[in-house]
């Protein structure tokens, strides 16, 4: 999918420009921006559910107003885009620069953010010196690397994206130096010697096109059973999640939840999903349902720590360079200003921001029978009980969350309200439209799991006997957190 010189153009930094010293400087004294209320950010939204919220910088971004800007803002870790990497920190045999990822730490600190280590072992952006070793030094080298690297940063990083993109599609291991010289015990040789030199940091191995279940995902489950089963310090599996709109994978939810059943922390570690440009509206649209997609699939598994997108915005994304005719990948725009994604992510998240209106629109799609919260023919009859039903774009499938809490629908030039009927309480309410009233049974609140409950019961909105057919109607129900009780709006 994505091949090994794409990625290292992935990787490469920016020229470094002369102001960004300047910048770390009087960072303090730059701008700030304004005041947020708790969960109308992205970060806050994820702390509420004690998780995080992240985004990836190199160090010619720190000179970018809009962009830090932003970070600081929404964003509560940090992942060096380029800086730890080890054509950076090591470029000639034990000389080390740790200047470039020492300024982004200082960001990350000075902003109230965590950092991500990325990345400790990697066969791109690796210097010549490296593959230039005789076999028999490769592992004194790579040791030697590791523990050097760890213990500049032991107390500065979070976690330490130790392995970097190990496997080959098929779930072959890369044929790269370290392979090469030590076989595939080069892995657990690294996790063990990074855990030596930072005990406290959390060790990943992290890859892209793993996010569903297929043959590398499969080779990498086997690989975290067998590194675990010898007692190796593997703490987590980092999903990269490069996307192209449209393609998230359906089993995202269930493939991360089958690495956390192995006690395994997992992040969604370098998020975006590029289009083709000039961006359509529709495109935007489906961005917006992937992010809230995989934010929900993050949400739905205990140990899914959180997200990081790669880059702040599409003016300094990757993207464009890497694949001609793509890009508008990230969740802003390139003058800084939100997109749909955004509005989706936070909301997926059950934050409380949604653009300048205070409310977001869209289908909302019921996750387990993959089909659309639904009017029957678009009544406008109070007390019309809702159903799911094949996503079509309909008026009567239009729901817009608004800023006091309600989920309102608008056909032919009536609006109505969704409804837990008769003010019920109980398990088994049937959900319906109403004219807006007002009133408490008419709240509804968008969860960070997916769910969505009632302000006035408590009870999740809940798709009858999990059917998955047209027409099952839809109702309140005690709280489950199974698929029939997730939504996604947008």
């Amino acid at each position: 999918m994505l091949l090994g010189r794409i990625r290292t153009a992935l990787r490469r930094a920016r020229p470094v420009v002369a102001a960004t010293a300047l910048a770390l400087a009087v960072g303090a004294l730059a701008a700030a921006p304004p005041a947020v209320a708790a969960g109308s950010t992205l970060k806050a939204a994820a702390e509420a559910d004690s998780r995080y919220f992240g985004t990836a910088l190199t160090d010619s971004d720190l000179a970018v107003g809009g962009e830090t800007a932003v970070a600081r803002a929404q964003f509560d870790m940090l992942t060096p885009g380029n800086e730890m990497k080890w054509d950076t920190t090591e470029p000639s045999n034990g000389s080390y620069n740790f200047g470039p990822g020492d300024q982004l730490v200082q960001f990350a600190q000075a902003n109230g953010m965590r950092v991500r280590g990325h990345n400790l072992v990697w066969q791109n952006q690796l210097p010549g010196w490296v593959s230039g070793l005789p076999q028999s030094q490769v592992r004194s080298a790579m040791e030697a690397h590791i523990t050097t690297e760890a213990t500049h940063y032991r107390g500065k990083v979070y976690a330490w994206d130790v392995i970097n993109e190990p496997l080959n599609d098929d779930g072959s291991l890369v044929s790269d130096v370290f392979y090469q010289a030590v076989g595939s015990g080069y892995l657990a040789d690294a996790l063990r010697t990074a855990h030596a030199a930072d005990p406290d940091a959390k060790l990943y191995i992290n890859d892209y096109n793993i996010e569903g279940q297929n043959a590398k995902s499969n080779a990498l489950y086997s690989i975290a059973q067998s590194l675990l089963a010898q007692g190796v310090p593997l703490g987590g599996i980092g999903f990269e999640s490069h996307f192209v709109v449209g393609q998230v994978p359906t089993d995202m939810q269930a493939n991360m939840q089958r690495f956390a059943n192995l006690g395994l922390d997992v992040a969604v570690t370098e998020l975006d999903d590029r289009a083709r440009t000039p961006v359509s509206s529709g495109d935007l649209q489906q961005q917006a349902t992937d992010y809230a997609s995989v934010v929900r699939d993050c949400l739905a598994v205990s140990r899914c720590v959180g997200v990081s997108q790669w880059g702040v915005d599409d003016a300094h994304s990757w993207i464009p360079g890497t694949f001609p005719g793509y890009g508008a990948a990230t969740m802003w725009d390139g003058n800084d200003q939100p997109k749909p994604s955004y509005t989706a992510a936070l909301a997926a998240l059950g934050g409380s921001g949604s653009g300048s209106t205070g409310s977001t629109s869209g289908a909302l799609r019921a996750v387990g029978a993959g089909k659309c919260l639904d009017v029957p023919n678009g009544s406008t009859v109070a007390g019309t009980q809702v159903q799911v039903y094949g996503c079509w774009g309909g008026a009567n499938q239009v729901w817009t969350r608004t800023s006091d809490g309600r989920l309102t629908v608008t056909d032919a030039g009536t609006t109505m309200c969704l409804d837990a009927y008769g003010q019920g309480t109980t398990a088994g309410t049937k959900v319906a439209v109403w004219p807006c009233n007002g009133q408490a049974n008419q709240l509804w609140r968008l969860n960070g799991d997916g769910s969505v409950t009632g302000v006035q019961s408590g009870l999740c909105l809940d798709v009858t006997g999990a059917s998955t057919a047209d027409g099952a109607l839809v109702q309140l129900w005690t709280c489950s957190g199974a698929s029939n009780q997730k939504w996604t709006l947008g």
